[in-house]
């Protein structure tokens, strides 16, 4: 018989899938989830009889840690194989105020084929389960400690699995378990249009971060194919529908590109985009992908970049680029899975 994986389970789901007859039953189950038990001989305050018969019903993580790299900036990212054989990768970054936040994935793989990017060139194999999200987080937690934020900034596009990001949200800020705060958690999407408006209007209530890159309509249909069907102008009135329905400002990410994104009309379009709507803009320098046709941008690149954004009276940030040793880096992921296929075979092949 094939045991029952729980770990994307809620207390009353856990209670429901092993015939619980006690209801509190469930919720020890998940508290200890939560707390990073990984076997049911930890949770000491079930039964000997109980953890014995849950061991022959079902097992807590499906996934396994199969790889740990660590970058001399503190990064840690995590190759994390899953019960079919395929893989994903997650990311631990530490700011300056040593904060940690979880870099999640979602998908095995990427079909949103952004031209600046390794996990689009993976091509798409397919959803993760909310276990299998939920399992990455834990997994981070295991080898850096109590987390502060999680971001779905990973391999994959969350709004393409929105159904179990969703569920994997509530498991993770069900306060019978990890207890995690909505106001720490973000939701990153290269522009799903449709996506926005229902998590604007169906929650959870989380933060929104869109990587828009360039608000320049053709060289933004070129290197981010989604555009082709989430115009720039219908992509606008969503953030900006987000905004006011949700009250909490978005934040719009840009990877720099040497001379492809960085010049006075490139900030001029950003400007006429962002100008009028609750956004922050987050730069990031891009980070070299071998084989990819762009390069790093200059550090004068950058600040000229940054100047006549911050003069148009624009909040913005530089970020600082992290994990860059160890693949982990924003638009590298998926770099480690590539070198294990040997040159990059696509997931979906």
């Amino acid at each position: 018989m094939e045991k029952i994986i729980i770990s994307g389970l809620l207390p009353d789901e856990i209670c429901g899938a092993l015939n619980l007859k006690q209801a509190f039953r469930g919720k020890q189950i998940f508290q200890w989830i939560g707390r990073g038990a990984e076997s049911f001989d930890e949770m000491t305050n079930l039964s000997v009889d109980l953890r014995k018969e849950l061991k022959e019903k079902a097992v807590i993580h499906s996934t396994s840690v199969s790889k740990v790299l660590k970058d001399s900036d503190g990064t840690i990212k995590l190759q994390i194989t899953l019960s079919d054989g395929l893989a994903v990768e997650t990311v631990l970054l530490t700011d300056r105020e040593d904060r940690k936040t979880a870099c999640v994935s979602c998908q095995v793989g990427c079909a949103m084929n952004c031209a600046f990017c390794q996990t689009g060139h993976l091509g798409l194999a397919r959803n993760l389960t909310a276990g299998e999200i939920v399992e990455q987080f834990l997994a981070l937690e295991k080898h850096a400690g109590t987390l502060d934020n999680i971001v779905f900034m990973g391999m994959g596009e969350p709004m393409m699995n929105l159904e179990n990001v969703r569920k994997a949200i509530a498991i993770l800020t069900n306060k019978e378990g990890r207890a995690l705060s909505g106001r720490r958690i973000t939701l990153s999407t290269s522009g799903v249009i449709k996506g926005i408006y229902d998590l604007a209007d169906n929650g959870p209530a989380i933060r929104l971060a869109v990587s828009l890159t360039t608000a320049d309509e053709s060289l933004r249909e070129r290197i981010m194919p989604i555009c082709r069907t989430n115009p720039l102008p219908k992509l606008r009135e969503a953030i900006d529908y987000f905004a006011k329905k949700t009250g909490k400002r978005v934040t719009l990410e840009a990877a720099l590109l040497h001379d492809t994104n960085t010049s006075l009309e490139s900030a001029t379009n950003m400007i006429n985009f962002a100008r009028g709507l609750d956004v922050h803009i987050n730069l990031i320098p891009w980070n070299p992908v071998e084989g990819l046709e762009f390069s790093e941008p200059s550090g004068k690149e950058c600040k000229n970049f940054v100047y006549h954004l911050e003069k148009a009276g624009l909040n913005v940030t530089l970020r600082t680029r992290r994990g860059r040793e160890i693949g982990g880096a924003c638009g590298q992921l998926g770099k480690t899975l590539a070198e294990t296929q040997g040159g990059g075979k696509k997931l979906a092949d």
